[in-house]
């Protein structure tokens, strides 16, 4: 060893015979009921619309508050029953849904013509550009005007309406979803060999598929407001297969409101409300859970 250098010190073997029970804390521990239950999504969103519920009820009925301006959550439960059974609400929202499926698909289809233009050459890219900021801040109840005079009082206008509401926010998403596709995957699909169609189908849909997504749920969602903004104004001319006048759910809240019918009124917009939550949470959601989630590209 060196002179001046430090003494090499050998500490002792030390064999453990025994190793005790770890003093940390559990490593996993079993879930107490509230904490299972409160960990269900459906469970937390339910018991925030039954609280805003009861205190809408105990508002009303504490508050003294007229019927008229706001009436108790019981009395908008009863109309809404009455009317489900008595009053063919059921029908009503039947024949809005129906205007709103044609508008939708309508829609969907001119918004994949002018997103295909849109990526495949520089014109089509400029004519949506072009479009969407001239149109797309347009609302699309302002065309009810021209819709009146171009087809008259009847479904063909509203559904012209609905086109509006929809075209706009799916082509603009799926055209911004297109460009966001990695140039990497992009490489990819070329390097197996894809074209074409099957390259738009395997590759970038797949990876613009949340853009996509977000689109359509926007575009339900402007549809249906205005869906219901424009039979609050022409829905009553609507034909079923009889022949006879029948309503959407727009002209169902606007025919209770000239009658006065505040509980009624409010049973029609609680139908709208909930016709968009179950679309939201089981159409929409089934489609998420069952791409965007389960390819990775979404945190659940």
């Amino acid at each position: 060893m060196p002179e001046g250098s430090a003494r090499l010190h050998i500490r002792p073997e030390y064999e453990a015979t025994e190793i005790g029970a770890a003093d940390h804390g559990d490593v996993a521990r079993a879930l107490s009921l509230y904490e299972r239950v409160s960990n269900i999504n459906s469970i937390r969103k339910l018991t925030i619309l039954v609280g805003l519920v009861v205190v809408w009820e105990l508002y009303t009925r504490i508050g003294g508050v007229s019927e008229l301006i706001l009436p108790p959550f019981s009395s908008t439960g009863s109309a809404l029953v009455e009317a489900l059974w008595s009053e063919s609400l059921l029908r009503m929202i039947a024949n809005s849904i129906m205007l709103l499926l044609a508008g939708y698909v309508i829609g969907i289809v001119i918004a994949t013509v002018l997103t295909t233009l849109a990526v495949t050459s520089r014109f089509g890219s400029d004519l949506l550009g072009t479009l969407t900021a001239m149109l797309n801040p347009l609302p699309a109840i302002a065309l009810l005007p021209m819709a009146l005079l171009w087809f008259g009082l009847g479904p063909d206008a509203i559904v012209f309406t609905l086109l509006h509401s929809v075209v706009w926010p799916v082509a603009l998403n799926t055209h911004t979803g297109f460009l966001g596709v990695s140039d990497t995957q992009r490489m990819v699909g070329r390097n197996y060999g894809l074209r074409g169609i099957e390259y738009v189908a395997k590759i970038l849909i797949p990876a613009a598929f949340p853009s996509i997504l977000t689109g359509l749920r926007i575009g339900w969602a402007y549809s249906w407001r205005t869906l219901i903004a424009a039979e609050l104004v022409f829905g009553g001319s609507i034909l079923d297969t009889e022949g006879t006048a029948s309503g959407g759910l727009g002209w169902f809240i606007f025919a209770n409101q000239m009658d006065l019918q505040i509980p009624h009124v409010f049973a029609g917009l609680f139908s709208v409300i909930l016709v968009g939550v179950l679309v939201e949470n089981v159409v929409f959601r089934k489609i998420e859970e069952r791409t965007v989630a389960r390819w990775g590209m979404q945190i659940q």
